[in-house]
């Protein structure tokens, strides 16, 4: 069977148009590259590194134009339907190798040797030179060698990693934007399960001073003040000021609660949940500060 779009046995077969999916996973990412933090950007430049020529770039307008269906992501494995030019979708496997129980002991020691290692990532975020820490283990946080990675498509084309391959692995470069504990799910360690490991390997060792915990300490709000004795006071109200509510106005920055949020993983719309929802906040502000003033709106 010939490979499409690639010459093989000097055949030469023009690239398949896939299918219009419909309710496909969409890369928020429409030009230029995937990934806007550094782990995203790492991912991204293991699939590079594979050197596929004409699928990365197909691979890339798969993933933008809503062609992957879905994406399932576990402990070492991620699985997903990519609609192709045939009627029934691919099933695509990626399966990273696990470290060992024993690898994740040995990295849980080392993260702790830093405080700012273990205080970033009880934060929720991922420090820049983490992997350092994985190189003092003897261990890696991205797959170093074809044999760490695993890829398998149901497509009939004959290279691996393909198209349908290649786009879901963009996609995950977005995601572990929104979320990058899925790196290290992906190496067999949940995000609740490592927060455990760090626990118990101790934060801080006897007698150094941790200053990420210090300052901790000194943010713990003072313990609340003892309920009156007499029950009537409990119960009255003293007295309003003449202007108890001050100022009142549109928030200067709209959706400001809504934009601090992650995005939505796997976003399907054509545009982001914040961007899709900023005007029903406008409109919903000038409409609550018309009620709370008493006035109509011209609308």
């Amino acid at each position: 069977m010939a490979w499409r779009g690639d010459d093989y046995y000097g055949r030469f077969f023009p690239p398949s148009r896939p299918r219009a999916a419909r309710g496909g996973i969409k890369a928020q990412s429409q030009r230029g590259a995937f990934g806007a933090s550094w782990w995203a950007r790492r991912w991204i430049r293991v699939l590079e590194g594979f050197e596929l020529g004409a699928r990365l770039r197909r691979g890339r307008s798969y993933a933008r134009s809503g062609q992957v269906l879905d994406i399932t992501i576990d402990k070492g494995l991620v699985r997903s339907s990519v609609q192709g030019s045939r009627p029934k979708p691919y099933t695509v496997t990626l399966k990273v190798k696990a470290l060992s129980a024993a690898g994740w002991k040995k990295l849980a020691r080392a993260l702790t040797t830093e405080a700012r290692f273990t205080a970033k990532l009880l934060a929720g975020e991922m420090p820049e030179d983490v992997e350092k820490a994985f190189e003092a283990a003897g261990l890696s946080l991205f797959p170093e060698r074809r044999r760490d990675l695993v890829t398998e498509c149901s497509c009939p084309d004959w290279s691996n990693p393909c198209k349908h391959i290649a786009a879901v692995y963009y996609l995950l470069g977005e995601e572990f934007d929104r979320d990058p504990f899925l790196i290290f799910k992906l190496r067999g360690m949940a995000r609740e399960d490592l927060v455990g490991l760090l626990g118990a390997s101790g934060v801080s060792r006897p007698g150094r001073t941790d200053p990420h915990l210090e300052e901790a300490a000194a943010a713990t709000p003072a313990p609340p003040q003892p309920l009156r004795a007499d029950a009537s006071a409990f119960w009255e109200c003293g007295a309003l000021p003449a202007d108890p509510f001050g100022d009142v106005q549109v928030p200067a920055e709209p959706a400001a609660l809504l934009k601090r949020l992650s995005a939505f993983p796997f976003w399907r719309g054509s545009a982001t949940l914040a961007a899709a929802l900023e005007p029903a906040y406008v409109q919903a502000s000038g409409r609550g500060l018309n009620a709370f003033l008493g006035t109509r709106s011209g609308g």
